[in-house]
């Protein structure tokens, strides 16, 4: 969501009520009084001196004396009341000065240039003051009627407005016809355009919009966390996981949470091993805690990687840690798919020590025992199994009695492939 701060930061740095008076009293007609027009002329002075409060209570008494007037009073009235918003909009007090713009542009005869530029001051000042829906709707009129006078900041400005609403679709428009008529788009506004392309739907335009900015060197972690979270939108997990690397390796990105995030988009994103790198060297360094999630994080990217010395590991670490009988179970499928025999067998006695007594465990514990030609306790394992209630444990003990004292070829039709 654009914020009303980022808004008004917006209309503030667009230079907005830049009034002169001096030229408008010397081309105006109806022609003022030369009283009237020294009284204009003092007036805007004090204006200049930062005299605002003064200003603004006498402009406003004098627009009010002349209310009812000719043609002449009116035109004066005018300005006066476009000295008392200025003076008010310098204090701050935008609604006032948006508020006295209104007055000013309704007053009869009064010319069309004149009014659609007092018309485009109250739309900025009603952006300024928070009156977004009002302040969009007087600056949307006046780009319909400004032609030639209206430039790429109108554009942006119009877009932002409409972006604090929520009209993302809209904004988006305005934000395609800023880009064209903008040559040198500053990074806040790129920004803005990828937020809003994002917001309204446009997920590749918001991307290209970001590698853009990210290509120029910028230091902004929202832009690269935005950037990366559309990568992994668009379903490239891998570009995501590079983003947030490149963003890890110049210092952009820098917290804990940051770090965990780069390890996630490593494994998600197909890079598992390089994450497990960058856990253990942060685990070495003492950047991250070595508590229970972050070694189970480091246990499962080593196993995703498939290295298999360094995740049975980290595996046994947690399991240590914990003494959990699900970790120890954990232990066990992976030292057996990988053939490591007495890592099989010493976790499913850790796994049973914690309270886990399950009939795979004691399945690939004999099978274990069997690999490494220990027949009788194979024999034991089983018959626990058995006990347990798996199935396939009858078929390993008939191997086992009908088998010489040679290998103990693996029973017909029986599937112990690891459940995870």
């Amino acid at each position: 969501m654009v914020t009303h701060r980022q808004l008004r930061a917006l209309v503030c740095g667009s230079g907005i009520i830049a009034v002169v008076l001096f030229p408008m009293i010397g081309q105006a007609a109806p022609a003022l009084r030369p009283d009237m027009v020294r009284s204009l002329e003092a007036m805007q002075q004090r204006l200049s001196e930062g005299d605002t409060a003064n200003v603004a209570s006498r402009s406003k008494s004098a627009a009010e004396r002349l209310e009812g007037g000719n043609a002449s009073d009116r035109w004066a009235r005018a300005l006066f009341l476009q000295l008392a918003a200025t003076a008010e909009a310098r204090m701050g007090n935008d609604a006032k000065a948006a508020d006295l713009f209104a007055t000013a542009r309704g007053i009869d005869g009064v010319e069309a240039a004149q009014r659609l530029q007092w018309l485009n001051h109250e739309a900025r000042l009603r952006l300024r003051a928070g009156q977004s829906e009002r302040g969009s709707e007087l600056l949307d009129r006046w780009l319909s009627q400004a032609g030639g006078q209206a430039g790429a900041e109108d554009y942006w400005l119009m877009a932002q407005s409409l972006a604090s609403q929520s009209q993302w679709q809209a904004a988006a428009s305005w934000v395609d016809r800023a880009r064209r008529d903008d040559a040198s788009t500053t990074d806040e506004r790129l920004g803005l355009a990828a937020s809003v392309y994002q917001r309204a739907g446009r997920n590749d335009a918001a991307f290209a919009i970001l590698d853009q900015l990210l290509s120029g060197g910028s230091n902004n972690p929202d832009a690269w966390r935005r950037a990366a979270a559309l990568a992994q939108r668009l379903g490239d997990t891998g570009r995501a996981a590079a983003l947030w690397d490149a963003a890890w390796r110049q210092g952009v990105l820098a917290t804990q949470d940051d770090l965990r995030q780069l390890v996630k988009l490593h494994m998600a994103g197909g890079t598992p091993a390089r994450a497990a790198e960058y856990l253990e060297e942060a685990l070495k360094k003492g950047e991250l805690a070595r508590n229970e999630a972050n070694q189970r994080l480091l246990a499962e990217a080593w196993a995703a990687a498939k290295d298999r010395d360094r995740a049975l590991q980290a595996w046994r670490h947690l399991a240590e840690q914990t003494q959990a009988g699900q970790d120890w179970r954990r232990l066990v499928e992976l030292a057996y798919g990988w053939g490591y025999w007495r890592a099989v067998i010493d976790a499913s006695v850790k796994a049973r020590e914690a309270g886990e007594n399950s009939a795979r465990s004691w399945l690939l514990e004999g099978i274990a025992y069997v690999e490494l030609g220990e027949r009788e306790k194979a024999r034991q394992a089983f018959m626990s199994a058995q006990k347990a209630g798996a199935d396939q444990a009858e078929a390993w003990l008939v191997t086992l009695d009908s088998a010489s004292e040679g290998a103990v070829p693996p029973p017909t039709q029986v599937d112990v492939r690891s459940e995870s």
